[in-house]
């Protein structure tokens, strides 16, 4: 095995299991830095022997095994304990959490340490920002320099922003723990935002050579079922579990064979998942008919809207402009404004939507998403301005981080230089 592969393997493995591989650690650590120290060095340990001994046959339960080890190694030299006897029980809990198969390990129940961190990382004491951030960098597994790219900000302000959060943890005793059941509704708020930027992360990877990142949806989906199930009566979970699941349903028919990108109108319907869609669509009339409405239903309810559309031509545009607007109401942002301005557009009047898009892009919030001059190329091309549209694509051809985007933007111009010449 050569080193290049071995190196593809583990940086798979490490997005893949990052989280699930720390949660347990942080909890028998009692530090985050120490329990991502130690996942750090089994990875290390996987990329220096991988090349010579050979991809294991279960890379996953390798690096678990591993990750344990040095866990005991790090206790045993630690001077944290009085007598040997805590020493010896700090070690056994180690053995013992990591004493199952990996499949084993990650089927835990619903106040599993997974569900234990989201809540840990959504703590009240962090804010909004430092909250998502630090869930990405520890469930995720996702670089500094990645987390910064996905909240617009310098690397620098990211990594400081993350290094402040943990000395909080540990200089607040902030508990690792699933919040009792009365503290669980004024906590849930910054756990669905969470979830819904790993959600994000995992639909459109911030960078990468794939646009989708299977494992963080699949997560998202979990731990959103698992705070769903906790929270059964509160308005919020329902609704974004049906969003994740309806817009997860498409992911087959995002990317030909290729992995390029295939947009919304073009894709093969046939390859969405039917049966996930159906089970999302009862709990958008659920999440609709709480009260007061969340976001995230609307959301959904937007997302159901393609979902029961047989062909693109007979999409609901109408009413999907009139959810944004709604959604606009609810949560004001840029990118609502944004996907509204394309709904209006889809909806027949083009020239409105641009309008709109020229305004916001006016503004200046959302300079650096690559999204919006991508999106007023295409309303540009629709109304045949040609060259304003590609200088449109440029711009965003400028600001897009991930490979599989930066190809299907790439074509565009090809395309357009075709035409012209």
């Amino acid at each position: 095995m050569g080193l290049t592969e071995a190196r593809a393997a583990v940086d798979r493995l490490y997005r893949e299991e990052h989280g699930r591989i720390v949660a347990p650690l942080i909890r028998l650590l009692g530090d985050f830095d120490r329990a991502e120290e130690v996942v750090q060095e089994a990875f290390e340990a996987a990329l220096t022997q991988w090349p010579s001994e050979g991809l294991p046959d279960e890379p996953r339960a390798w690096v678990l095994r591993a990750a344990r080890n040095k866990a005991i190694d790090r206790i045993r030299r630690g001077r944290t304990f009085r007598d040997k006897q805590a020493e010896l029980k700090a070690v056994a809990d180690v053995e013992q959490a990591f004493a199952p198969s990996a499949e084993e390990l990650l089927e835990a129940g619903p106040r599993d340490d997974m569900l234990r961190l989201v809540f840990t990382c959504c703590h009240p004491a962090f804010g909004a920002d430092a909250q998502i951030a630090l869930t990405l960098r520890t469930i995720c597994g996702l670089t500094t320099p990645e987390i910064a790219r996905a909240f617009l900000v310098d690397e620098k302000a990211m990594a400081q922003r993350l290094v402040r959060a943990k000395k909080k943890i540990r200089a607040a005793g902030i508990p690792y723990r699933v919040p009792a059941p009365e503290d669980l509704p004024e906590r849930i708020d910054a756990a669905l935002a969470t979830l819904y930027l790993v959600f994000n992360e995992g639909y459109a990877a911030t960078a990468g050579d794939a646009l989708v990142r299977q494992d963080l949806c699949r997560e998202a989906i979990r731990l959103a079922e698992l705070v769903s199930a906790l929270l059964p009566n509160e308005p919020g979970p329902k609704g974004l579990l049906a969003l994740m699941l309806l817009h997860d349903a498409r992911r087959h028919a995002r990317v030909d064979a290729e992995g390029d990108l295939v947009l919304l109108e073009a894709q093969d319907r046939a390859r969405w998942d039917h049966e996930q869609i159906a089970r999302a669509l009862p709990l958008v009339d659920a999440a609709l008919r709480e009260r007061p409405p969340r976001g995230y239903a609307i959301q959904a309810a937007i997302a159901a809207l393609h979902a029961q559309a047989p062909r693109p031509e007979d999409t609901d545009w109408r009413q999907i402009a009139g959810l944004y607007h709604v959604l606009l109401r609810l949560e004001p942002s840029p990118v609502v404004e944004l996907n509204r301005a394309v709904a209006i557009a889809m909806h027949g009047d083009v020239e409105e939507g641009l309008r709109l898009l020229d305004a916001l892009a006016a503004r200046g919030t959302l300079a650096r998403y690559h999204l919006l001059p991508a999106a007023r190329g295409d309303l540009l091309l629709r109304l045949g301005r040609t060259g304003q549209a590609r200088a449109a694509y440029e711009e965003a051809l400028s600001l897009v981080s991930n490979d599989v985007e930066r190809r299907f933007l790439e074509r565009r111009l090809e395309a357009l230089q075709r035409a012209q010449t």
